[in-house]
């Protein structure tokens, strides 16, 4: 009797700690819980850290004692991020070379991943490699032959050195989309093109009444992920625009010299020298506008990375 109830003792704490399948036990959650709360962490630690440190005063800043609460809701580093940045006139500038691009971009990758995916054609495999291609190569690769491109056409210093590579197809990680539209339109079945035929419609109504609209989670993914690549891209940007257009990302990274020359260093002024908070502010501001995007559309980019494949399927 004693080694039955030793024996089912066991089997009850095995249960408990392991589960009746190896996934639902007490064990298995932890190390499950355990692994996201320290990615959530990593992930999080940067954004406390700057919300943090962007409300602290200099002399928070300057006390040992002050480590995450502030003593006071400090908005001067706020005050002083948004005179440096030009933050409002910047954040109108950044969704005008952003926004037009990203949609663009997304229509063009819709027309030709739906031309890959539903019409045969001399050629298509050689074509769709190449498409892919573009995403393989290296932009620094190409940089110098389109920058003389876009300096013959005199499209440089404007939008166009943007949204022109977006309309045919070469913009910011096209490929990408493509590929996303491709897999997605190859899932709708052809029988609903085929009645939609039969009843007289030709491709482009097909394609603009019954493809894309249930190629709707897609859109969502491509224009979301189009917006934010063409949002924190400097380096183009930097060599594209010049001093003509500019940036939230470019002006923070001109943050720095920027304060000086608004803000020059006088002795007995500590609110005029920079530091850490401001710093923050400007970093906080900055990233401001795509936390705000990303809350407003989040059941949707859930449901379009959850339909539209992207997970590596």
């Amino acid at each position: 009797m004693k080694r039955e109830k030793l024996e089912n003792s066991l089997v009850k704490i095995k249960r408990i700690f392991m589960g009746m399948q190896g996934t639902d036990g007490l064990l298995f959650k932890l190390l499950t819980y355990g692994l996201l709360i320290g990615i959530g962490f990593v992930y999080l630690y940067p954004l406390l850290y700057m919300g943090s440190f962007s409300f602290k005063s200099l002399d928070d800043l300057l006390n040992p004692l002050v480590n995450w609460i502030p003593t006071e809701f400090y908005l001067g580093n706020y005050e002083k991020a948004n005179e440096v940045l030009n933050f409002f006139s910047t954040l109108l500038e950044t969704l005008y070379v952003t926004v037009l691009p990203a949609l663009a971009q997304t229509a063009v990758a819709a027309v030709i991943g739906y031309g890959f995916a539903r019409f045969e054609f001399k050629g298509k495999k050689v074509f769709f490699v190449l498409v892919l291609a573009t995403f393989i190569i290296p932009p620094q690769v190409t940089l110098i032959p389109r920058y003389i491109f876009f300096n013959e056409l005199n499209i440089l210093g404007s939008l166009q050195a943007f949204l022109l590579p977006a309309a045919f197809g070469q913009g910011l990680n096209s490929a990408i989309f493509i590929l996303i539209f491709f897999q997605f339109f190859r899932m709708v079945p052809k029988a609903l093109e085929e009645a939609a035929q039969i009843d007289g419609a030709g491709h482009l109504r097909i394609f603009l009444t019954i493809a894309l609209p249930m190629a709707v989670p897609a859109v969502i993914i491509s224009f979301l992920f189009s917006f934010v690549w063409y949002w924190n891209e400097t380096y183009l940007a930097a060599i594209y625009f010049g001093d003509q257009l500019t940036t939230l990302p470019l002006q923070l990274q001109k943050f720095v010299a920027t304060f000086q020359k608004m803000f020059p260093a006088e002795m007995g002024l500590s609110g005029n020298q920079l530091n850490e908070g401001i710093k923050m502010a400007g970093t906080v501001l900055s990233i401001l506008p795509l936390l705000i995007v990303y809350f407003i559309t989040q059941r949707w980019f859930v449901e379009g990375v959850d339909r539209s494949g992207i997970t590596g399927e």
